[in-house]
């Protein structure tokens, strides 16, 4: 009898040990999927259940009910949102603060990065340049202005470079230059060889290309803006390229700053043991051949430090804002001018729509 409840409890703990396993390996590979894998975004995410004057009532889902301004676009057309003035089960209602108001039924996208181009999204006059890169020509959207210190903006993992669009009225207002890039992989932009990201470890030479393309077009001086993944692009661009020297200022909103700290949430999004992350990084490098622990800025500060104004939200459930302390303490220790900026509201690069006011008044004032 006890060799019989022995060997039970033998087989119970092999299947269980299977099964760690099997969930381990899996998880692991799904947050190496998440991490870098090539995906396109843009499809409907709610519709209009009502309409009445500028006033437009959308089905309640956790993107539509966040407070801020956000924009709602359709086939065609775009819509600014205000926040959200009336609830109702399964339903909200915001106010039309610029574009045309939708009819009842439509189904649209509800995001938080603006619709279009800089003449859709601000009415302001740009062009369409190619950049070089060494993969092959990337599309780049550029607004002139009368310095020759420019600002170059990068976007972050999977986006569209209409998400750097948020800053471009105040850099206008500034009369600076506006470079906004795509980089590999992007909609329009070559793939990189394998087809995957590589959170920022050969992006930035994307980055780098728009800078040398830049130089030939009469700039002297960089601003460099980077979002979430950008953030780590524009990173290793100041560790690695011999151009980062030509870089004035930083504005970091949301930014990857180490690779490890962003798996770990990942895990913790999915429910997952913390130990997962290491498998996550260890799969991700099988892959792409990147070292993660470089992608580090905490642990390999880029050996050009201009002054950086570092954006980001405490609710931040991808890039978790202890990256951002980490980063301010390394900070203090090396001298690297870091002005940090938390907002208490929002989500993922959402600063600027939770509190519009302020995040416009502390880049019109780090650019000045």
């Amino acid at each position: 009898m006890a060799s019989g409840s022995r060997r039970r409890w033998w087989v119970a703990g092999v299947a269980a040990l299977v099964v760690l396993v099997a969930v381990t390996g899996v998880g692991g590979w799904y947050g190496s999927d998440q991490a870098i894998k090539v995906v396109h975004y843009g499809t409907s995410n709610t519709r209009v259940l009502a309409v009445q004057g500028d006033l437009v009532t959308l089905e309640q889902t956790p993107q539509t009910a966040k407070p801020g301004t956000y924009w709602l676009e359709w086939t065609g057309a775009y819509s600014m949102l205000g926040d959200v003035v009336a609830r109702a089960p399964g339903r909200v209602t915001r106010k039309v603060l610029r574009g045309p108001v939708p009819s009842v039924g439509t189904p649209g996208h509800f995001g938080n990065v603006p619709p279009g181009d800089p003449k859709v999204a601000w009415g302001i006059d740009y062009t369409e340049i190619m950049v070089p890169t060494e993969l092959g020509p990337a599309p780049a959207w550029y607004v002139p202005g009368e310095s020759d210190t420019w600002v170059v903006a990068v976007h972050g993992q999977n986006g569209r470079r209409k998400a750097e669009l948020k800053i471009l009225p105040i850099v206008h207002e500034r009369g600076l230059p506006f470079l906004d890039i795509t980089y590999r992989n992007d909609e329009g932009a070559p793939p990189s060889p394998d087809g995957l990201l590589h959170l920022g470890d050969s992006e930035w030479r994307d980055l780098e290309a728009a800078v040398r393309q830049a130089r030939t077009m009469g700039a002297r001086r960089f601003i460099l803006y980077g979002t979430s993944m950008g953030g780590q692009i524009v990173g290793q661009f100041l560790a690695r390229s011999p151009l980062a020297s030509l870089v004035d200022k930083v504005v970091m909103d949301a930014p990857m700053i180490d690779v490890g700290m962003t798996a770990e949430q990942g895990a913790r999004n999915l429910g997952l043991p913390g130990f997962v992350a290491g498998l996550t990084n260890q799969i991700t490098e099988w892959r792409t051949g990147i070292d993660t622990d470089r992608l580090s800025l905490i642990r390999h500060p880029p050996k050009v430090r201009p002054p950086l104004l570092l954006i980001h939200t405490v609710p931040d459930s991808d890039h978790p804002i202890q990256e951002m302390y980490a980063l301010v303490e390394v900070g203090k220790r090396l001298g690297w001018q870091i002005r940090f900026e938390p907002f208490a509201r929002g989500e993922h690069t959402e600063a600027w729509n939770v509190d519009r006011a302020r995040y416009d008044r502390l880049v019109r004032d780090f650019l000045a």
